[in-house]
């Protein structure tokens, strides 16, 4: 049988990434003009919910993922803003397409705005409302097997509904990104039972033995699950 990491010694000596360092990873970290200010916009309309827009290295990996795969047709949970839409939708060809699907309505006024101003709208498929429902028509549209990436950042305990809805729609050999695995440390805190981080904690732990994926989680953000579909 295969050992985990958690069976035998380990390296734990990780980079700590101090302010100045990670000031250092976003001088370093190529961001579109377009993307900045949908950043600053962001902090400006919806203080204090910033959190719920990816980080701008994470808005880079996403891109690079698109652009390394050759994605074309690609599907985001959870929208907010329209960070994480924007950087993948400039990563796609002229004729790649996103559905973005998001079911609060006041954020995606601003992401719309963005969208055309990056002149990026004609790549979106906008569905609003929960997004149970938008992956569910998706799959009676005849969309099944047919995106080559698909990016989870939604409502937490929905996020095992999204993935095995995803693994449909996604074709073998198609990536699922799965944001906020390591939910700022508390998934690993036993004392932490908000069902949001309850609901993560079953999340990681069924994808250890989910024999419809290969998968590695990466540190980027607050932590990223890839999943290729097999």
């Amino acid at each position: 049988m295969c050992r985990t990491a958690s069976d035998g010694p380990i390296n734990t000596e990780q980079l700590e990434l101090s302010q100045r360092l990670y000031s250092y990873l976003l001088a370093h970290t190529p961001e579109h003009e377009v993307l900045r200010d949908l950043r600053h916009e962001t902090a400006l309309q919806h203080a204090g919910r910033e959190r719920n827009q990816v980080a701008p290295e994470q808005g880079r990996f996403l891109a690079w993922l698109l652009e390394t795969l050759g994605a074309r047709k690609v599907i985001e949970v959870g929208v907010f803003t329209g960070y994480s839409s924007l950087a993948m939708a400039l990563a796609l060809p002229g004729d790649g397409c996103l559905v973005a699907c998001e079911k609060d309505e006041g954020p995606l006024q601003l992401a719309r705005d963005f969208w055309r101003r990056a002149d990026i709208a004609q790549k979106i498929d906008e569905r609003t409302g929960p997004a149970v429902d938008s992956l569910e028509a998706l799959l009676r549209e005849g969309h099944a097997d047919s995106f080559d990436f698909a990016f989870i950042d939604a409502d937490k305990r929905s996020y095992q509904r999204y993935f095995d809805l995803l693994l449909q729609l996604v074709r073998p050999g198609g990536v699922i990104v799965v944001d906020n695995v390591l939910w700022y440390g508390r998934v690993a805190d036993p004392e932490e039972t908000a069902k949001a981080t309850v609901a993560l904690r079953e999340f990681n732990a069924r994808l250890l033995s989910d024999s419809r994926v290969s998968f590695s989680t990466v540190p980027i953000g607050d932590g990223m699950a890839l999943c290729r579909r097999l």
